[in-house]
């Protein structure tokens, strides 16, 4: 017989077992009309990312469509409050959204995260947590004087001012 329970060890955890539900990714599209799947826009502090989440997310729901937008800087409110902005701890925060955001797909939800995450190798592990075509990347290609003259945050004057450590 088939083995539906996957025996593993997963970071700091063992003997968890994957427990299979009769309704799969495919009932939960049926049910939306839709497929789920991971738009995750990129850039810039300042490049429009959140503007852009939201019209599309607006867009889509015009249109009958089920989105949610995963924002870096909400996430970091509840789910990722414990990290910090040192290296290990970006990432880290980078790989919770990426896993978040499959889960959303897998629900059949068309999850918009809107983050910056400037290495390709942190967005090529959350892109391969995902079928092939499912993680649409977006770059906001915006030019760093543009990001620096908007400023929403004051970052880059702060890092004019060499008041952001760690970065």
């Amino acid at each position: 017989g088939e083995n539906l329970h996957q025996i593993a060890t997963n970071g700091k955890a063992t003997n968890i077992v994957w427990h299979k539900s009769s309704v799969g990714k495919v009932h939960r599209q049926e049910v939306l009309q839709q497929k789920g799947c991971v738009i995750w826009i990129t850039g810039l502090s300042g490049s429009g990312k959140s503007t852009l989440a939201c019209a599309l997310c607006q867009a889509l729901y015009s249109r009958g469509k089920l989105a949610y937008i995963l924002d870096g800087d909400n996430v970091r409110h509840g789910l990722n409050r414990d990290l910090s902005f040192k290296a290990e701890d970006r990432a880290e925060n980078i790989r919770r959204i990426g896993e978040v955001a499959k889960l959303f797909a897998d629900a059949g939800i068309i999850c918009i995260a809107s983050v910056i995450s400037p290495y390709r190798k942190d967005r090529d592990a959350c892109r391969s947590l995902l079928p092939e075509g499912d993680f649409i990347e977006v770059f906001m290609n915006v030019p760093l004087q543009i990001c620096e003259a908007r400023d929403p945050k004051g970052l880059y004057k702060l890092a004019r001012a060499g008041k952001i450590n760690g970065v």
